[in-house]
């Protein structure tokens, strides 16, 4: 099928893939600004752990809300693989691979969090450890839930680039976008891996701006795909 040939499939995959970008967003925003900010005090751990157990339930809705955010992901990357084959199927399935390592982070983030209640219940063997102990262990779970997000990152970053690249080469959307796209999506991989490889990155670099311009681009084509869906390669740029 040529490129400009959009059939059915690649529409309603675009509608699908505008939902997931906007829908994936709204779910980090809920776990991390309406719950893990809240409960979770930098520096303190005993702090941290009376604010998971205080609000234990809210604390499992973030758990479930790392989940959706995975099955939120494994439907973008289908939908995007859909859309994007035709351009060029390699390049396409070697972007769904990247995005649903990513996703299988937030799986790790999961099981971590669990692990931090574990700590902090009442289990018959716990009493072994001292109290200040299982707090600081539970501590050390919700961290490597992030270092799990840092190394899915580049992932992200780099499934995110490849599709920008075939945005580009299809004129599915304005190649104004996708250029934007891979641009942000690059620098999100430089960033990633800079501070894999030096921690002190952060300190030349705030890490909320590692990905930052990356999600405007994700939050902009969602938004495009779910209003104006996918638009045949043979109309012309405006100028």
């Amino acid at each position: 099928m040529a490129i400009n040939d959009i059939d059915q499939s690649q529409r309603k995959a675009a509608k699908v893939a505008g939902f997931t970008f906007l829908f994936a967003m709204a779910i980090v925003v809920l776990a991390n600004y309406g719950i893990s900010f809240r409960l979770i005090v930098p520096g303190n751990a005993v702090e941290t752990a009376q604010n998971i157990m205080a609000h234990e339930t809210l604390f499992r809705i973030n758990i479930a809300c790392n989940l959706l955010y995975l099955i939120t992901v494994i439907a973008m990357l289908s939908a995007l693989y859909v859309i994007l084959k035709p351009v060029n199927r390699n390049i396409a399935l070697v972007a769904a691979f990247c995005r649903l390592v990513y996703a299988l982070m937030w799986g790790i983030t999961a099981l971590n969090m669990f692990g931090t209640l574990r700590l902090l219940g009442d289990a018959a063997y716990l009493p072994v450890f001292k109290t200040d102990q299982l707090q600081t262990l539970a501590r050390l779970h919700l961290t490597a839930s992030w270092d799990a997000y840092y190394l899915g990152l580049p992932f992200w970053g780099l499934a995110s680039t490849v599709c920008s690249y075939l945005w580009f080469k299809s004129r599915y959307i304005p190649r104004a976008l996708a250029v934007f796209g891979v641009i942000s999506s690059a620098w999100c991989v430089f960033c990633a891996f800079a501070f894999i490889v030096s921690p002190n990155f952060q300190n030349t670099v705030h890490p909320g701006w590692f990905d930052m311009p990356m999600v405007i681009f994700e939050m902009a084509l969602g938004l495009w795909l779910l209003l104006k869906g996918l638009r045949s390669s043979d109309v012309a740029e405006p100028n």
